[in-house]
């Protein structure tokens, strides 16, 4: 259990004998001591006494002399807490001598589907996939290192109306040798031939026609298209060191056969309803601003099918192929309406039950200086590969970078910390000044920390060997406080799925150990304290290259 734990459990237990009855004794760390305790407050409410008689009650009951140097009421009631400095050498010792650092894997793993990047075949990716991918892959990580099963999956964007479009243009300019920035041109001659030339509309009409009918030419075309993207797309998965491969893309191509089943089941369940020729389902709950129920489109018209047929056949193969306990849709927050409507469905058709969780991840956009969508001076969307490209360069232009792989670690690092960092469902102003700063709440400042413990070590000499950890000083105090909260914290953000609590804590450890570094010499100390802080500084360096690797930041020992 974390140090928080223990107390959580002791004062709830002691609470609970006083009142007759289970409080939360709400623990959090404190200024005025290195815990406070609030729960006196709620339980006096509760049963008609003072705070304060309940609080001093409360450690009549248990003193928590074990564990604390000093356990006092304060205040309207609250109980503050001190750690003793043997408490905290002892737990700090444990977690050094723990390979996973205090948290073990879960006991109850769950199979864990997780639909994140998306991009669309045939255009080049652009900063608008970069929250999707980058938040996802940090939960990926997250929820394999807590030891549940997690499935990838890629939904490519590469079915549909635009691939006739697409394939007709190809075959009238004979050309599949593009690269992939010509093929973001060669989409845009595409849709300006759609919109303005009826006889080439007509003809990519039928070319979806033949493609969806499994014609053996327009289906070679249609692979050559699709093929030449995932080579994109893993370039750009590499240079940004998310952990989706080839064998994670199950786009809307994949789900083209159960197209017709899914609707056939949803007509014998008595979901589908005619409406303006289509068929489709109403979902409960679901109104426009008329208070007229709004559809998801299964069979359209002309009895083709669309993007909602394909989210209920992919929420449907996940639950009953894939055996997900647990879903996980990390798309941006205009598209929660949507999801919610294909999760209600999934729930009226009997796929979704009681024993599967599904979630839709939300997040905000990314802005520029104007507090409008990120664009060019030209004003169009920002590849995402001119994006990276800058911040690398960027990084390397700055006097603590070394060389390019440092540069190439700092620039990625800084691009996904600043995304990483804010609060998910909230907007945020892309700077690169601000993200590469070595200063504050930074994926430099926190890749500096690092690098600045690995110097520490190489000063030391290969034979200078941690020991066991005594804390004897107030910043040493501090740090342990913060190293301690690690297990809550990684533990939580499993559940919460919040990246930028992660992105606070590392800051907080990386600003505790500035202020060890700064208050405690550590190569000048006596024999016994240098090993102490030797190995403080080595438990500090572990938190901070798992910390940053669950959020897919390299941790370089030089800068």
């Amino acid at each position: 259990m974390s140090l928080s734990a223990i107390l959580d459990a002791r004062l709830g237990a002691a609470l609970g004998a006083v009142v007759g009855e289970s409080v939360d004794p709400a623990v959090r760390r404190s200024q005025r001591a290195h815990f406070q305790a609030d729960g006196a407050l709620s339980a006096a409410r509760r049963v008609g006494r003072a705070p304060r008689d309940v609080a001093a009650a409360v450690l009549a009951h248990d003193d928590l002399a074990d564990l604390c140097v000093t356990a006092e009421v304060a205040g309207p009631g609250f109980i503050n807490l001190t750690i003793r400095d043997d408490v905290l050498s002892t737990m700090a010792g444990a977690m050094s001598g723990d390979g996973r650092l205090g948290v073990a894997a879960t006991d109850s793993p769950e199979t864990v589907v997780v639909d994140y990047s998306g991009p669309n075949a045939a255009k080049e990716m652009h900063v608008g996939h970069l929250r999707s991918t980058i938040i996802g892959d940090s939960i990926v990580r997250v929820l394999d290192w807590l030891g549940h099963r997690v499935i990838r999956q890629n939904h490519v964007g590469d079915w549909g109306t635009p691939f006739g479009m697409l394939i007709e243009h190809l075959v009238d300019t004979d050309d599949t040798g593009r690269s992939m920035g010509d093929l973001s041109e060669f989409y845009r001659e595409a849709r300006r031939k759609f919109d303005g030339d009826d006889d080439f509309r007509d003809r990519s009409r039928r070319r979806v026609v033949a493609l969806q009918s499994g014609d053996e030419r327009t289906r070679q075309l249609w692979r050559a298209l699709v093929d030449r993207s995932v080579a994109y797309f893993d370039d750009v998965y590499t240079r940004l060191g998310v952990r989706l491969t080839d064998a994670d893309i199950l786009g809307e191509s994949g789900y083209h056969d159960q197209l017709e089943p899914v609707a056939g089941e949803l007509e014998r369940l008595g979901l589908l309803r005619e409406s303006d020729g289509a068929q489709c389902v109403f979902p409960s709950g679901f109104t426009n601003r008329d208070g007229e129920p709004l559809p998801l489109i299964v069979r359209k018209g002309d009895g083709g099918y669309g993007y909602d047929t394909t989210d209920l056949a992919a929420i449907r193969y996940r639950i009953h192929d894939l055996k997900a306990t647990r879903l996980l849709y990390v798309v941006g927050s205009p598209q929660r309406e949507h999801f919610q409507m294909v999760f209600r469905t999934a729930r009226e058709a009997g796929w979704l039950t009681d024993g599967v969780r599904v979630e839709h991840v939300g997040f905000g956009s990314m802005l520029g200086a104007d507090g409008k969508m990120l664009r060019t001076r030209a004003g169009r969307t920002v590849r995402l590969t001119e994006l990276l490209d800058e911040a690398v360069e960027r990084a390397a232009a700055t006097q603590r970078v070394s060389d390019h792989s440092v540069a190439r670690a700092v620039g990625i690092g800084a691009v996904k910390y600043a995304d990483l960092s804010t609060d998910r469902l909230r907007d945020y102003t892309f700077d690169y000044d601000r993200m590469l700063a070595f200063e504050g709440n930074s994926g430099p400042y926190l890749q500096y920390a690092h690098a600045r413990i690995q110097s520490i070590f190489r000063r030391a000499g290969p034979d200078a060997e941690p020991g066991p950890i005594r804390v004897t000083e107030q910043a040493e105090r501090e740090l342990v406080l913060t190293l301690l909260a690690w297990p809550d914290v990684v533990v939580e953000l499993g559940d919460t799925l919040e990246p930028h609590r992660l992105c606070t804590y590392l800051y907080g450890l990386a600003t505790a150990f500035t202020g060890f570094f700064e208050r405690c010499p550590v190569l000048r100390a006596e024999p016994e304290v240098r090993a102490s802080r030797l190995a403080l500084c080595a438990l500090t360096a572990r938190v901070l290259v798992l910390g940053l690797d669950l959020l897919g930041i390299e941790a370089p020992p030089r800068m």
